[in-house]
């Protein structure tokens, strides 16, 4: 069977920095409370306007150049983001528009932080049977206007930032290079530990003042649960990946973690063994950037010239839901 391998990668950040100290303006919070809790340093916003689908689409071109393809190369469009364009339709249709590759399929995956590895394992499935030849798979959030800045949020709304990265995949030259496997789970008894609970279509309205006066569009997050469950279940699927492909972690190049909070990254680094210095915490940087954190890590050590053929980069990463998965990649 054939296997899938990244022909090209790209990432756009959006040019606003945003400090803690900037944060701190702007609710009850500090640089040094930020940085206990969840090792932020910065993260990015977006200018008025901007949407999704315009960064992802600046993602996009950067990944389509990367592979030496246009647009009109592509056979199918996966786009994952927590934070959509409109309700409806779909991200990656509004996507298309931008990058101007009509009559393609186009797929939103909405899982969150983990809707990169599920758009991985879908575009992965349709190369290997020989559905699709290219496929661009982006991971685009804008954060930053959805953000609760009282001081009952706090907690929640300092985390978050905005950007986009992406991959165009298609297939490997050699059965021995390329996505080796990618492992998803889900455990919706914990859906409203962390979740946005309105507007909603199970409500008639699906939007009240009322509801709009308590914060019910804002996010809402059990820490504590959210940290025990996301540790526990990335270790589980980083267990579950390495013995699925014969592998002991010293066998790891590097791991890209989903960047929710360094201290997760780094409880799970412990917990599996492996090297501090193997682990990336481009978090410090740009925040929770949801489905994109990923791929945003991912493009940075490509274009640094940090993976050499053979290497195995090791992917995992939890989100609302609950959903979590892992993969590893031979670059």
């Amino acid at each position: 069977m054939k296997r899938t391998r990244i022909l090209g990668t790209g990432r756009y950040l959006p040019e606003r920095v945003v400090t803690n100290d900037e944060m701190a303006k702007l609710m009850p919070t500090s640089d040094e409370w930020i940085q206990q809790r969840s090792g932020i340093k910065q993260r990015r916003f977006v200018a008025p306007g901007q949407g999704p689908a315009e960064i992802g689409t600046y993602a996009a071109q950067a990944a389509l150049d990367a592979a030496g393809l246009k647009p009109s190369d592509l056979d199918f469009i996966i786009c994952a983001t927590q934070t959509p364009e409109h309700q409806f339709p779909g991200t990656a249709c509004f996507l298309q528009k931008r990058l101007d590759a009509p009559g393609i399929g186009a797929l939103d995956i909405r899982d969150q932080c983990t809707g990169f590895l599920y758009g991985l394992s879908v575009a992965d499935a349709f190369i290997r049977l020989g559905v699709y030849r290219r496929i661009l798979l982006v991971g685009t959030e804008v954060n930053s206007t959805g953000m609760d800045l009282s001081d009952r949020s706090r907690h929640l709304s300092v985390l978050f930032g905005d950007g986009a990265g992406a991959v165009v995949l298609g297939e490997s030259e050699s059965p021995d290079c390329g996505i080796l496997s990618v492992h998803l789970h889900a455990d919706g008894r914990f859906a409203e530990e962390l979740w946005v609970p309105a507007p909603g279509s199970v409500y008639q309205p699906r939007i009240t003042h009322q509801m709009l006066d308590e914060g019910l569009h804002y996010a809402r997050m059990n820490g504590k649960a959210v940290f025990k469950e996301a540790v526990t279940n990335m270790v589980s699927a980083i267990k579950e990946v390495l013995a699925q492909n014969a592998m002991t972690i010293d066998d790891i190049t590097f791991f890209i973690p989903h960047q929710a909070n360094m201290r997760i990254n780094e409880a799970v680094g412990q917990m599996i063994g492996i090297a501090p210095d193997k682990v990336d915490h481009s978090i410090q940087r740009y925040g929770n950037c949801a489905a994109a954190s990923v791929p945003i890590a991912l493009d940075e050590r490509v274009r640094a010239g940090q993976f050499k053929p053979g290497d195995r980069i090791l992917f995992s990463t939890f989100a609302a839901g609950f959903t979590w998965g892992s993969a590893v990649l031979k670059w």
